[in-house]
């Protein structure tokens, strides 16, 4: 059986995954992290599912030259459509953009909240994720970041608020009726914020650096335009999130 390598970004949504968790990858693109996880003995089974026929058709190939077919099947399927509540434990969604992950998770919802953890890597609009994630019922229970060739990534690990209760070893966030809060924590992650990593710090620092060149070049072209300034506005709203969350618990 040859051993799948995954890139630091997949290894991070593996890790995620709650050991002897059935687990359902969504856009599993060439079935890479379902091999991987049945591989470690991490998920007994997988199921690898995409909306494209050419990655499935691959990911039905790499299944087979591991010798895995018995263990992992794959699956055409736009998003949800093609699974039934309960085959699984864990579902995957990695790779795709932020919109996209809302629409699967939300379309059909009864599937959704069958799983008992959801493990997601939304490669944009974090902060309105975090926000459907939030106002849908559903709990970030963990949340890693990490950078590789130069780009920053983030996992999310979320639960039912049912789920959530039930594992009292979780870690606990913000009191929900602070607003302000609530936006912070949206748009940085309430356990990132909490745990405050090197490679977290190193991303508000670039993101602070970001928004200053941003505004200097606006205050150089000149506000008298209302487009430009509501932008200088929105920019400088975003520096001062950014300097509350690295000053947030020191």
């Amino acid at each position: 059986m040859r051993p799948v390598t995954l890139s630091e970004r997949l290894r991070t949504v593996a890790g995620m995954v709650t050991r002897g968790n059935v687990v359902c990858d969504v856009g599993c693109d060439h079935g890479f992290t379902a091999i991987y996880l049945v591989q470690k003995e991490i998920c007994p089974r997988a199921l690898a599912m995409d909306l494209r026929e050419g990655p499935l058709s691959a990911a039905g190939e790499h299944i087979a030259a591991c010798g895995l077919e018995e263990r992992i099947e794959t699956r055409l399927s736009d998003g949800l459509h093609k699974y039934k509540a309960g085959e699984a434990d864990t579902l995957i969604c990695a790779g795709m953009g932020g919109g996209l992950m809302m629409r699967i998770l939300a379309e059909e919802r009864e599937k959704t909240d069958s799983f008992r953890e959801l493990v997601l890597q939304p490669q944009s609009e974090l902060p309105q994720f975090r926000r459907f994630l939030r106002e849908n019922g559903y709990r970030i229970q963990d949340e890693e970041i990490l950078l590789e060739e130069g780009k920053f990534y983030q996992v999310i690990r979320a639960v039912t608020d049912w789920e959530r209760k039930s594992q009292p070893g979780s870690v606990e966030v913000s009191d929900r009726n602070n607003d302000g809060l609530c936006k912070l924590e949206d748009r940085y992650g309430p356990v990132l914020l909490q745990k405050r990593t090197p490679v977290f710090l190193l991303f508000l620092e670039r993101e602070e650096a970001i928004c200053e060149e941003i505004l200097a070049k606006l205050r150089g072209q000149g506000l008298a335009d209302d487009r430009r300034r509501e932008r200088y506005e929105e920019v400088e709203t975003q520096l001062q999130d950014c300097l509350r969350a690295q000053n947030l618990y020191n």
